[in-house]
C-alpha cells in the first residue's frame, strides 16, 4: 500500500517547550518531527511540500501514521491529519514504479 499523508497542530500544546509561537504561522518543526518518525521507521517514504508517502504493509503504514500524529500532537492542543492511501496487494515498489510508468507515458 501506498499511504499519503498531512499532519499538522493547532492551538496551544500543553507543553510550553513545543510552543515556538513563529510569527507566520509555519508548523515545520512539528511537521519536521512527523518526517523523523517516519524516516526512522526504515519504511520506503518520500516527502513533497504537501505530503508524506509510506509504502508497505497496512498495519505497519498505520502504526507510523499513528507514531508521527502523536508527535505532532505534543506541538498543539489538536491534530488534524488527511490521509490518501492507494491499497494494492501483491505490489510493492509502487512509491517509485507509479512515477516511472507516467514519466515513460508522458
Amino acid at each position: 500500500m501506498l499511504l499519503a499523508f498531512s499532519v499538522a497542530p493547532s492551538g496551544i500544546p500543553a507543553d510550553e517547550a513545543y510552543a515556538k509561537g513563529d510569527a507566520d504561522g509555519s508548523v515545520h518543526d512539528a511537521v519536521a518531527a512527523a518526517v523523523r518518525v517516519v524516516r526512522d521507521s526504515g519504511l520506503p517514504n518520500k516527502t513533497d511540500s504537501m505530503f508524506t508517502t509510506i509504502e508497505g504493509e497496512w498495519d505497519e503504514v498505520f502504526a507510523v501514521v499513528k507514531r508521527a500524529t502523536e508527535e505532532v500532537g505534543k506541538y498543539g492542543s489538536r491534530v488534524s491529519l488527511v490521509i490518501k492511501a492507494d491499497i494494492r496487494p501483491g505490489y510493492s515498489g509502487e512509491l517509485t514504479a507509479k512515477v516511472e510508468r507516467l514519466e515513460s507515458a508522458i
